[in-house]
């Protein structure tokens, strides 16, 4: 079965059916502060984490519906968080400036969070072979390296030339280059070769979100033009 995971200001975090989205699998409880941003576990299908604006990161098991962790892990809320695919060794949570490294079972934190950001990040990603982290705030895009012995070690950035920074994700196609959605345009960054290109008139719009398909080798952009698009 495919499924998908929402989160919501509710709440709540819930399982969905992707072919058949008119109830939910499961609905979990139990947070205190709106549900900010949600992962599936990358090698055991069963387990789904979820943040909250208070700062706290839940694990859920789909099959039994019940909570199997809780863990005060912020001061303040996270925007977003995310696996690191393949392995799901870390769980990679961003809270204003600072990007938190959390044990992929416990999600206790790993080590000192990743700092250097001067604004608050909106987006990370990683890269399929989980080996580069991104983070983005509004002025700023870093990298950060998980291969052999560098756990979070920084690499590059890539600085705003004005149009405003959004969200991000790696081309699934092209491991190395990662897509920046921004305003109204897309910037495109070879992380390896370090050259930057960008795409104006993308949409009409903030591009909010990205997606990346590895089945078909497009990413897809919605965008505050009431828009979804995918792109090559």
């Amino acid at each position: 079965m495919s499924r998908l995971a929402t989160s919501s200001f509710d709440k709540t975090v819930r399982v969905w059916d992707a072919d058949n989205t008119d109830y939910s699998l499961r609905t979990f409880t139990g947070h205190s502060a709106s549900v900010m941003s949600l992962d599936f576990h990358p090698n055991k299908e069963d387990i789904i984490c979820s943040c909250d604006s208070d700062g706290e990161v839940r694990s859920w098991s789909i099959n039994n519906g019940s909570c199997l962790t809780c863990v005060k892990v912020f001061k303040g809320g996270a925007t977003q968080m995310r696996f690191q695919p393949r392995k799901g060794k870390y769980l990679a949570a961003a809270s204003e400036k600072a990007i938190y490294i959390l044990d992929g079972e416990t999600q206790h934190a790993c080590r000192s969070p990743l700092q250097g950001h001067a604004k608050d990040i909106q987006s990370v990603c990683w890269d399929s072979a989980g080996d580069y982290l991104a983070s983005v705030s509004e002025d700023a895009v870093r990298i950060w390296s998980f291969t052999s012995g560098q756990d979070g070690e920084f690499v590059n950035e890539l600085n705003c030339s004005g149009n405003k920074f959004q969200t991000c994700v790696f081309h699934p196609a092209h491991p190395s280059l990662l897509v920046i959605g921004c305003y109204e345009s897309l910037e495109l960054w070879d992380i390896r070769e370090k050259n930057a290109m960008t795409f104006n008139n993308a949409h009409d719009g903030l591009i909010a979100a990205l997606a990346a398909s590895s089945a078909t080798g497009k990413v897809a952009s919605v965008s505050h033009d009431r828009l979804v698009k995918l792109w090559k």
